[in-house]
Formats: structure tokens, C-alpha cells, sequence
């Protein structure tokens, strides 16, 4: 019997509810099975039925065209001329999207990998969206044009969202991360005539660069720092600078180094101007960077359209993550209108073999990762850094902050509807610089450490 038939010719006699079983009861019992197991089978055919109908409208038709070519090649005749993959991921969704052109800022770092591709590789559109997304200077101006809603949703690092919730640098609005876009990623580049002074120790007066005071950057920097005895406030100075102009300061001697973004990192090697010291994920391997954020009334108000977008970036972030598809990715990202970077440095950044800049090469595969599950322990520990560094003050709900904020409930609906394996738990145990992390004890580390500001 053809796939299309039985609900659409009225000469085939049904035997049962769906036309596939002996009888009603062998129908009844094989309900439980179907529930599990054919929901995507089941919406697949009722979209293929529908476009086959509109197609051939006559029954007779319709049934000469199935029984001349047979099912499979008149399912691949009609995808060649209509969107099948598209209907059936609308119909399965639901819901008609509140906005469907939307603006996107993001500054130009691989960081924001998933937000960017999903652009050019399309992404976005396969979700029925028009986005355009936006180069911006500098993580201040994502905040504020994001806040006064010229941004629908943005590309940020993921203490931003976090701050501007609790009102540390800004006037308190509920944000919120559906999705982390990046983990590990980012390096301690230094000024090639530090060569010989790779113990931190030695770095008393040097002047290093970040991309923001609420960033992983910093909190990163500070902590390697004070792990080594150094007390951040202290013994270096610490200016932000956006990542764009972070190479050329370090030409020009602005500045001894940087913890930061690459592929600046990347570009200050290639440029001949620095080396890569170490890798963040040396500090802390799988640590959450930047972030695709929005605000909490985005999210309220425009529901069906956030689902989409959510959904766009995660199969965005999971396509990012295979590294088979790095190169293919680098190409797509390093034009002027997105990095404006060199193809090599962005593929060195992104498949894990890279120059250091000491005449060497390295593999380091997992160099960048891409993975978008938001731990509430990411938050948590964020919220312990900004403490220690006299960015909030007072008692803090750790666990209230890190569920309003880190959507994890969202971002595992979203990966299960990719075919992603989510996380069961919102938590899990970190470590940073063979330092354990509970995130059910935040307080406790805190108080643990010896060099704080509070």
C-alpha cells in the first residue's frame, strides 16, 4: 500500500483508525508504541499527504502517479519542488512566529561562531527567520543597543547577562541565556619581548588587556594571577579594551599582554607582535565564554519566535562543534562582513593546530568548543568571581540568580528537538586550576580564597 493512500483514496477500504492494522484492537495496542516512537514519522506523512493532494487533487490521479513511480521517488520528486524539510519542521513546531525579521548584534571573535554561521549556512531561515546580524564595536554598545531594543537578542559574554539582571553596571532588567555559544576558546597572549618571562611572578607592573570588567576574561585572568601570588588590584593594571584594537596595542606597546578572544590571539602570532603563553582551557577546560542572550521580555512576548531562534542557534552551535566542519565554517566566518581575519588564522583557531608564536606547533582539537547547555554551576561560579572582586556586594541567591538567568530547561528542550543528548542535571562539578568547584557550596569557596576584595 502506498504511503500516500490510505487517508486520501477513497477506494482503499481502512481497516482501522489509520488504515495499518487488522482491527481496532491491534490499532489500541500498538498506540503506546507510536507515542514513543512516531511522532516525527506521523508528522512527516500528514505534511507529504497534504502536498501530494495539493499536487494531484484528483484521486485517480494521484493514484496512477504513486503506482507508475512508486512512493520513494514521488516523496523525492516533490522535495526537489517544494520545501518538505521546512513545512514539516514548521508544522511540527507550531505556533506562527511574532517577528520574523530580527537584528542580531555580535562582535567579530569566534566566540560567536553559531551566531554568525548561522547566517550564511542558513541556519536561521530553515526556521523561517530573516535575522540580520550585526558587527558591533565594543561589548558596552551590544549592552546598551540590546537594552534600548535596537538588538532583538545578542551575541555576549556570558557574565553580562548575569550583571545586567542584578543591575551591576547597569539599570537591573531580567536577561537571560538560553544558550552558551562557546567554551574554551580564548588564550594569555604576551608581548614577544616577554619571551623569557613566562612565570607570572615576574609580571609585577605589566599591563594586560580584557575585553570587559564582566567577562570570563577577566574573572580568568584575575584568577591565574592571584593563584600565583599576584593580587590583580595590585601588582598589574588592568584596562579594557575592545577585541578588535587588542593586537594593535600590543604593537604599540600599550599594553604587555592580554587574556582574550581569538582569534586575536591567533592574529597577534600570525602578526608577528606576540605568543600565546597558554590557553584558557589550560586553566579550565570546557569553562563557558560567550553567550547567545536576550531579555527576559523578549522571551515573554514573542515566544514562538524565541523557540525558533533558540532552536536555530543550538543546531547551529552542535553543527559547529564536529570538527569536520571546521574549515568549512572558517571559510563562511572570515570575510570582511563577519572576522575580517586572515582564512588561516581563523582555521588554526578553529581545527586546533596553530603556530604559538615561540616557532612552534601545536594540536590542541578542543582548542574552541561549541557546546550550548547553560549550567546554572556556570553562573554560580561566575557570581562567586564577581564577588571576590567587589562587583556585588551583600547576601547573593546564588541558585535563584543562576535559574532565572542560565535557561537550562530551554536549552534542553532545544537540543532534544535538534537530536542532541541534553544534560539531565543543571549542575555539575567544575574544576579551575585543580581547584574543585561545588556549586551547592559557593560561599564556602569563596571564603576559601586568600587574595579577594571582599
Amino acid at each position: 500500500m502506498s504511503l500516500f493512500s490510505n487517508p486520501f483514496d477513497s477506494n482503499v477500504r481502512l481497516r482501522c483508525a489509520c488504515g495499518q492494522h487488522q482491527s481496532e484492537a491491534e490499532h489500541q495496542a500498538s498506540v503506546s508504541l507510536v507515542d514513543q516512537r512516531s511522532s516525527d514519522a506521523l508528522t512527516s506523512r500528514v505534511v507529504e499527504q497534504a502536498v501530494m493532494r495539493a499536487v494531484f487533487p484528483e484521486d485517480g490521479m494521484r493514484r496512477r502517479f504513486l503506482q507508475a513511480v512508486g512512493a520513494p521517488t514521488a516523496l523525492a520528486a516533490l522535495s526537489a519542488l517544494f520545501p518538505l524539510a521546512a513545512a514539516k519542521e514548521a508544522f511540527a513546531q507550531g505556533g506562527k512566529l511574532e517577528k520574523t525579521d530580527l537584528k542580531i548584534g555580535f562582535i567579530p571573535i569566534t566566540c560567536a561562531t553559531p551566531i554568525i554561521m548561522a547566517d550564511p549556512m542558513g541556519f536561521y531561515k530553515r526556521q523561517g527567520l530573516n535575522v540580520e546580524v550585526i558587527k558591533t564595536a565594543g561589548w558596552a554598545v551590544i549592552r546598551d543597543k540590546t537594552m534600548n531594543k535596537e538588538y532583538d537578542a545578542a551575541h555576549m559574554l556570558s557574565p553580562m547577562p548575569i550583571a545586567i539582571s542584578i543591575g551591576a553596571g547597569a539599570t537591573p532588567t531580567p536577561y537571560t541565556v538560553p544558550a552558551i555559544e562557546n567554551i574554551n576558546g580564548q588564550a594569555i597572549t604576551l608581548a614577544m619581548k616577554h619571551k623569557d618571562k613566562r612565570n607570572p611572578k615576574d609580571w609585577k607592573g605589566f599591563k594586560f588587556a580584557i575585553p570587559f570588567d564582566y567577562s570570563m576574561h577577566n574573572y580568568l585572568l584575575r584568577y591565574y594571577l592571584a593563584e600565583h601570588g599576584l593580587d590583580p588590584d595590585r601588582d598589574v593594571q588592568i584596562r579594557v579594551v575592545p577585541p578588535p584594537e587588542m593586537v594593535a596595542n600590543l604593537r604599540a606597546d600599550n599594553i604587555d599582554g592580554f587574556l582574550g578572544p581569538d582569534p586575536v590571539n591567533q592574529r597577534a602570532v600570525f602578526d608577528g607582535v606576540g605568543f600565546i603563553h597558554l590557553l584558557s582551557k589550560e586553566l579550565w577546560d570546557g569553562h563557558p565564554c560567550c553567550a547567545f542572550a536576550a531579555s527576559k521580555e523578549f522571551v515573554t512576548s514573542n515566544p514562538n519566535t524565541y523557540g525558533a531562534l533558540l532552536r536555530s542557534i543550538v543546531e547551529a552551535t552542535a553543527y559547529a562543534q564536529k570538527p569536520e566542519n571546521r574549515k568549512e565554517i572558517a571559510a563562511a566566518i572570515s570575510t570582511p562582513n563577519y572576522l575580517n581575519q586572515p582564512l588561516t588564522v581563523v582555521e588554526q583557531v578553529l581545527t586546533g593546530t596553530f603556530a604559538d608564536g615561540l616557532g612552534g606547533v601545536k594540536k590542541v582539537p578542543d582548542r574552541a568548543g561549541f557546546d550550548p547547555f547553560p549550567w546554572e554551576s556556570f553562573a554560580i561560579w561566575i557570581l562567586t568571581q564577581m564577588q571576590r572582586w567587589g562587583q556585588i556586594k551583600g547576601e547573593v541567591d546564588y541558585q535563584k540568580i543562576a535559574r532565572d538567568v542560565f535557561l537550562a530547561t530551554d536549552a534542553r528542550r532545544a537540543m532534544e528537538q535538534a537530536g542532541l543528548v541534553a544534560p539531565a542535571s543543571n549542575t555539575k562539578i567544575i574544576t579551575v586550576m585543580g581547584k574543585v568547584f561545588d556549586s551547592s557550596k559557593p560561599k564556602e569557596y569563596l571564603d576559601s580564597f586568600a587574595i579577594k576584595k571582599v
